[in-house]
């Protein structure tokens, strides 16, 4: 509810169906990335789902790209996401969108943080694309680190 409210979930929307949704947020979940990494400009997916009337079309993937295209548009260095260590298919299926293998966080190893079971991370440069989706959303905030 509260990613709602602060306006980081966005739905894809196919007449009256949602075909997809993505939560895509300047701030990073605790415990997986270094400080090093989060002084870098980054936006991060947190969710992605797609229904499955609208599987095997590429929405997943022109997704990835408008957040991709719109992290860029908040000057955004990265486009970084972590999945589930355990989902093979979905790291194959990132790997794929262009992202690369950052490291894996293990139980009990996470940075600044407890054990985690979705700490398989990965990250692609934030870049202007053409996605197909027309963006009803207000512009995103310019991303500033200190």
């Amino acid at each position: 509810m509260a990613t709602i409210e602060t306006g980081t979930v966005f739905m894809v929307r196919d007449g009256d169906v949602t075909a997809a949704t993505i939560t895509l947020t300047p701030e990073a979940e605790a415990g997986l990335w270094t400080d090093d990494e989060l002084s870098e400009p980054s936006m991060f997916i947190n969710k992605l789902t797609v229904a499955r009337s609208h599987a095997g079309q590429n929405v997943g993937g022109r997704l990835i790209d408008w957040a991709g295209d719109r992290a860029y548009r908040a000057s955004a260095k990265w486009l970084r996401l972590d999945a589930w260590t355990m989902n093979e298919g979905l790291q194959r299926y990132c790997l794929r969108q262009g992202f690369e293998h950052v490291r894996t966080v293990r139980e009990g190893g996470a940075v600044n943080g407890g054990p985690r079971v979705s700490g398989w991370l990965a990250q692609r440069p934030a870049a202007p694309t053409a996605h197909g989706f027309v963006d009803q959303t207000a512009a995103p905030e310019l991303i500033s680190r200190a």
